[in-house]
């Protein structure tokens, strides 16, 4: 699972709020020009969204590893035409659902290097310097837990599948193994949940925490320029 880990790279430098910005900008250019020369120079650019973070694509991938079938789904349905109690193929069918599939691979890896360079602490400070007031605060503690918690709860549902196939859960048919999991699961996190409440409370939970200081720097402006380039493609 993607989470922050400490480093000191370009992108682990730069102020939270110029890689959210970067992050934005970079997702509307992907979704202005789905095509062919349009996402290959964006690849170019992912390249160096990873670079600047030192993340391998492959750890990427591996970390989206659950998104992956649905974006392959997406091409496979697409091509299956049925006319008149007939099933035909259309390649054809499937260019536009590829380029699609492909686009949201290239947004997942650049939320990536964010998701691998940023702190929670920094992520929940930015969103409540970006959206004023309640909205921002609830923003931001929702932003928090996600991050915090996401990755908890994976993990428990790898080790209820790791305790049912020590116990031969791997003899059972599939539906009683995805009933057993989804139960444990949603037992799992709801146990979580409470524990989260009861913590909150213990620790005074207020809706103004001291949040860490966020400054721009020079190196900010590369972020920055990044942004309004990827910008400027959308709207020349």
């Amino acid at each position: 699972m993607l989470s922050y880990h400490p480093g000191d790279s370009f992108a682990h430098r730069l102020d939270p709020r110029t890689k959210l910005l970067a992050q934005a900008a970079f997702a509307v250019a992907a979704f202005a020009h789905t095509t062919p020369r349009g996402l290959a120079v964006l690849t170019v650019v992912t390249g160096a969204f990873l670079a600047a973070g030192r993340l391998s694509p492959w750890r990427a991938l591996v970390g989206y590893l659950p998104a992956l079938p649905f974006l392959v789904a997406g091409p496979l349905v697409s091509i299956v035409e049925v006319r008149a109690w007939t099933v035909g193929i259309d390649p054809a069918a499937a260019v536009g659902p590829v380029l699609a599939s492909y686009r949201v691979l290239l947004i997942l890896f650049v939320s990536a290097v964010y998701l691998h360079t940023t702190p929670v602490r920094d992520s929940r400070a930015a969103i409540q310097r970006l959206v004023p007031g309640r909205a921002g605060r609830l923003l931001g503690v929702g932003v928090a837990l996600v991050f915090r918690f996401l990755p908890l709860l994976r993990a428990d549902l790898g080790r209820i599948r790791d305790a049912s196939a020590a116990r031969l859960g791997r003899e059972r048919p599939l539906r009683e193994r995805m009933q057993i999991v989804a139960s444990a699961g949603l037992r799992r996190a709801f146990d979580r949940a409470d524990q989260l409440a009861l913590a909150l409370r213990a620790r005074c939970f207020a809706w103004n925490p001291t949040l860490p200081a966020l400054r721009f720097a020079r190196r900010d402006v590369v972020g920055l320029f990044v942004a309004v380039a990827l910008v400027s493609a959308v709207l020349l």
